[in-house]
């Protein structure tokens, strides 16, 4: 019979106390099943030595929220240690949108009030980026839709971008109330250049497929209907070419990026105490609202001396002589908490 090397290997390291089945499930991948998301659809086709990474929330164009940011970096890491997996596929469901960056109804809701949690919510963010340019294996976005802020900052990890003709580009961090500087401010000047990555990022105008293909944002733009038939041919071109190989050059590719990296954790400080500001609390509110934001407005009060970093009570600077309520918005005329006039 011939000799079982794989459990010779196991019985050695059980024979010192080391938890097989547990290395196993972490360290050789896993059956997708296993693993009960609830934002992303995780998929393994093993005959094309691939796996797909879904971002299944189509109703809110595929923004993600920081729980599936969490699953995403599971699944990454799943499919990063799995020797039956040679490529990673980025998507999103249906064929509106790619991915539209975080949501902003969460922005909203959880951040103005509990500022610190952003910065724990950069972790995940983070996280999905680092794995994506990290996890050894050639990463293809699949761009079925809009990609807009943070989506176009995954787009930049990846390491092939196909797009369907559909498609448009946006960065819409300064008509938001955000910055992106979670990877566009960082990479898209060694990708586009440096003025191209401006007008997106300052003038915020959106451009379509062809544009991005023009510019090398993508590498190549099909119909929406032969889409999976061009990331189809480059994963076969990809699997067949020696894998050490292949990590090594993605390592050299990502050099430069990695030196921009450094200015991540810049960006998250700045954004944790910016998201308890006014401006994206207005931002962030039209767009849910489906207004337009008075942006000279807020231009006028700091023209008048006020603060529209607070917009639009003012800064929080007053006192009230009755019942010694602090940091009581400069506008406010009557105290919020005993509804005394204030001086």
């Amino acid at each position: 019979m011939p000799k079982d090397y794989e459990k010779e290997f196991r019985d050695k390291l059980q024979k010192y106390g080391y938890d097989w089945q547990r290395h196993e499930k972490i360290f050789r991948g896993r059956d997708p099943k296993e693993f009960d998301f609830k934002e992303i659809i995780y998929e393994k086709f093993y005959e094309k030595w691939a796996a797909r990474i879904t971002l299944n929330r189509p109703h809110r164009y595929n923004a993600y929220t920081g729980t599936e940011l969490v699953e995403i970096c599971q699944a990454l890491e799943d499919a990063m240690v799995d020797d039956g997996i040679a490529v990673i596929v980025i998507t999103g469901a249906g064929d509106k949108a790619f991915c539209t960056g975080g949501d902003a109804g969460t922005y909203s809701v959880i951040y103005p009030e509990r500022p610190h949690e952003f910065y724990v919510w950069w972790t995940y963010y983070e996280r999905m980026l680092y794995l994506i340019r990290t996890c050894g294996k050639p990463v293809i976005a699949r761009i079925n839709g809009v990609v807009a802020g943070g989506g176009n900052e995954i787009n930049l990890a990846c390491d092939i971008s196909i797009a369907a003709e559909h498609a448009r580009f946006i960065q819409p961090g300064t008509r938001t109330g955000s910055v992106s500087a979670g990877g566009a401010t960082q990479w898209l000047p060694l990708t586009i250049g440096d003025k191209r990555t401006r007008w997106l990022v300052m003038v915020g105008d959106e451009i379509d497929a062809k544009t991005a293909l023009e510019w090398g944002l993508v590498n190549e733009v099909v119909p929406y209907e032969k889409l999976d038939e061009a990331v189809d041919k480059v994963i076969e071109k990809l699997v067949n070419k020696f894998p050490d190989c292949m990590r090594y050059t993605k390592v050299q590719c990502n050099f430069w990026g990695d030196l921009a990296w450094t200015t991540f954790q810049h960006a998250r400080d700045w954004l944790t105490i910016h998201y308890a500001t006014g401006e994206p609390i207005e931002g962030f509110s039209a767009f849910l609202e489906k207004r337009k934001v008075d942006y000279i407005g807020l231009r006028k009060l700091s023209k008048e001396g006020k603060s529209h970093t607070y917009f639009p009570w003012g800064a929080p600077i007053k006192y009230c002589d009755k019942c010694g309520a602090k940091y009581l918005p400069r506008e406010f005329k009557y105290c919020g908490n005993c509804g005394a006039k204030l001086e």
